[in-house]
């Protein structure tokens, strides 16, 4: 049965699902309202009687941006194998690496980050990304597979940031080769602490 509840999940699903496109596409200052709702199928009225407006759509599509990249970081951080191998899949898992990572760009928003309400998401998404990587890591070392002198803290920082300027690099080469030197750098720095022989 096709009820008006149901039209109106379907219209705001399809407006966040084509904000969190075009804003990884364009940006905020490029995703206009008219641009949400042609790529929605959606008319003005019904943008804005499921949102206030460009802000609150912004937001609600930036909260399922971030709530999908760390359900995906998730199956890999919880997954099985050793704290290398888990962090090998999360930084090997495919990716669209030419487009950047859906939140990182985020970061090169002024807009977005001028606005605290829409800054907020990605920052928590960053912080908990670096706090998962240092739990993995951690475990690690408390299961005697990384050194003890490994500070799971600052590797995790430092994972967090190899992959975004992994990001960065194969962008302005417009190669997959950068992101991937970067993602075999840290790897091997990692590996480094291994204590297996």
């Amino acid at each position: 049965m096709y009820t008006p509840l149901m039209i109106t999940s379907d219209t705001s699903e399809r407006l966040i699902e084509s904000t969190r496109e075009l804003l990884w596409e364009r940006g905020y200052v490029g995703t206009s309202p008219k641009a949400i709702q042609q790529r929605a199928g959606a008319g003005q009225g019904s943008m804005y009687h499921h949102f206030s407006g460009k802000p609150d759509l912004a937001l609600a599509a930036i909260r399922r941006t971030a709530e999908e990249m760390r359900g995906k970081a998730e199956e890999q951080f919880g997954g099985p194998g050793t704290a290398l191998e888990r962090i090998t899949a999360y930084l090997r898992r495919e990716r669209d690496v030419l487009k950047g990572c859906p939140v990182g760009r985020l970061t090169q928003d002024p807009d977005v980050m001028a606005d605290p309400a829409l800054r907020a998401p990605v920052d928590e998404t960053f912080v908990w990304l670096r706090g998962r990587l240092a739990e993995v890591l951690a475990e690690g070392v408390a299961r005697g597979e990384l050194s003890a002198a490994l500070d799971p803290g600052v590797a995790a920082a430092t994972v967090v940031a190899v992959l975004q300027g992994g990001y960065v690099l194969a962008r302005a080469a417009d190669s997959t080769a950068p992101f991937e030197q970067a993602v075999d750098g840290v790897l091997g720095l990692l590996a480094a602490q291994s204590t297996a022989s």
